[in-house]
Formats: structure tokens, sequence, C-alpha cells
């Protein structure tokens, strides 16, 4: 822990877009390439975490097309599941709805036409059916999460500014200059 001390992240990013070598900036700091090596790593993940950060408020504000794919998914997963439980039942319609799917099949470049059917057991399928629906109610659900906890951090940082920006009109004005001194640095940021 004492040589991470030593490392200052903002020379550190310096140092590696100049194309220093890992010995290099360790002689630099006076510390092990061990050392080095891991303050690189948190150096990278901090970047991710802030760009992702810094992305975040142009995912909240708008329409995701993932939660209308995976709405049309469960709609599928579910016509699916209802057409096997009528067969599981007997339903003589959910039956000739599934034949009708099956009429000619492909063997190399001639089609041929399905003479005997054999499907799988009905209860199976509607247990797969079941299954792909909550895994994609979970998958939505962590969407759902993620958007919400998005929306709560803009809507922080909104209103922290906002009272910062009552109580002292410069000092919103710097930290907002300063916010994107920081975001305008990182995106020129290469890790190596």
């Amino acid at each position: 822990m004492a040589t991470e001390a030593k490392i200052d992240f903002d020379v550190l990013n310096r140092l590696i877009t100049q194309g220093k070598s890992t010995t290099e900036i360790a002689k630099y700091f006076s510390c092990t390439p061990g050392a080095v090596s891991q303050a690189k790593k948190k150096l990278k993940i901090s970047v991710v975490k802030n760009v992702a950060l810094e992305n975040a408020h142009k995912v909240v504000g708008q329409d995701l097309d993932a939660v209308a794919q995976l709405q049309k998914i469960n709609q599928d997963a579910n016509e699916i599941l209802d057409l096997l439980m009528r067969w599981n039942r007997g339903d003589e319609a959910a039956l000739q709805v599934l034949e009708s799917q099956v009429r000619k099949v492909r063997i190399g470049k001639t089609e041929k036409f399905v003479e005997e059917f054999k499907f799988k057991d009905p209860r199976e399928l509607a247990l797969k059916a079941m299954a792909e629906i909550r895994g994609q109610l979970n998958l939505q659900l962590e969407i759902f999460q993620a958007l919400y906890d998005m929306k709560a951090v803009q809507e922080f940082q909104e209103e922290v500014l906002t009272i910062i920006g009552e109580v002292d009109k410069n000092v919103r004005r710097e930290i907002i200059e300063r916010l994107k001194a920081r975001r305008a640095v990182r995106s020129a940021v290469q890790i190596t």
C-alpha cells in the first residue's frame, strides 16, 4: 500500500501518454514495476467508470430499443407457451397449428414432404419457454434498475448544482468548468 500512495495518477497518465515503459515509470516514482502495473490497472478502471458515468445521461434521456425488443421476445415466448400448454391439454386446434408449420424439409437441393411428425414432450418444451420468459423478465428488471439508478444520479447531480448555484453562482460555474475540463482530459487518455 505504501508504494500506491507515491503514484500520482495524473502524472502516471501523462507518462503513459508520453510512451514511457513500466520500468521507466517505476524509476520515476521510485517504486516497483508491479506497483506501476497495479496503478495502471486502477487508472484504467477509473477511466472506464468515469466514461460510463459521463455517458449515462445520454442513455437516461433516450428510449431503449432493448426494452422494446425484450418485450417482443417475451410476447413471442408467451404465445409459444400458450400453444404448448393447449397442446399438452389435448387441444386439437393447437396440434393442427403445430403440424401445419412443418410441411416440407430441404435435404440437399431437393425438398421432401414430411410424412411423419415427431414432437418433443410438450411439457419439456413448455418448461424451456417458461425458463426463457423468466430470463427475459430478469433482464428487463436489471435494465430498468440500471436506468432508475442513472436517473437518480442525474437528478442528484442537478439538485446539488442547483443548490450550489443558489448559494454562489461563481462556485457552481467553477464546478461545471472543472468537470468539463476533466471530461476533456479523460477523452484524450490512451491507456496502454
